[in-house]
């Protein structure tokens, strides 16, 4: 049974119309962090990026429905236009180029963690390594099924999953420090009876 409890959660006001502008600032400022987290890219066809990072923290800390939300309007903002995407790039085109099948994977990433977040996922060292591997494979089976139409399968593998396996792990390490610390802190915040 989910908790449907995230952290974006515990600040979330009662009233319904500030509910509302809350969630949507969430929204916009999610998607702005991820266009700001894709200008941070190295290499190429697939170059590394923190946006997986972005893609998979913002879905755990906004929850299922708002995380994904939060990724379709960036990629909305990218396909319109706006240079969100990595080195810059903002145009519909980038979706049927190598990282078009990353980029849709990212919404259902999104999903996935912040669905495991409400079911509490994101409380133990454990479950969040757990969600953020699940959160990365959702993203890697996306994006190596459409690299793998563009270029042979072997090659989707060595330009597309094998030179990101180090740094996924490092950043895994690191949402499973930072989410669990995070939670254990409100604990102590709430507790210390300086929330409402």
């Amino acid at each position: 049974m989910l908790k449907s409890v995230t952290v974006a959660d515990v600040w979330r006001p009662c009233e319904k119309t500030r509910a509302c502008l809350y969630d949507l600032s969430l929204i916009l400022f999610g998607s702005l962090f991820l266009g700001l987290s894709a200008q941070i890219a190295i290499g190429w066809p697939v170059p590394f990026t923190m946006q997986t990072f972005a893609v998979l923290m913002i879905g755990t800390l906004f929850g299922a429905r708002r995380g994904s939300i939060t990724v379709l309007v960036y990629l909305f903002e990218g396909a319109a236009g706006l240079p969100v995407f990595s080195h810059g790039q903002g145009s519909f085109l980038v979706f049927l180029g190598p990282t078009g099948g990353y980029l849709v994977g990212f919404v259902i990433a999104a999903y996935v963690t912040g669905f495991l977040a409400q079911s509490g996922w994101d409380r133990k060292i454990i479950t969040t390594i757990l969600a953020m591997v699940l959160g990365n494979v959702v993203i890697y089976a996306f994006g190596l099924f459409w690299l793998s139409h563009l270029v042979n399968l072997n090659n989707a593998l060595k330009t597309g999953l094998y030179p990101f396996i180090v740094g996924d792990l490092i950043k895994i390490a690191l949402a499973a420090i930072l989410l669990p610390s995070g939670w254990k802190l409100l604990g102590h915040y709430k507790h210390s009876g300086r929330t409402g």
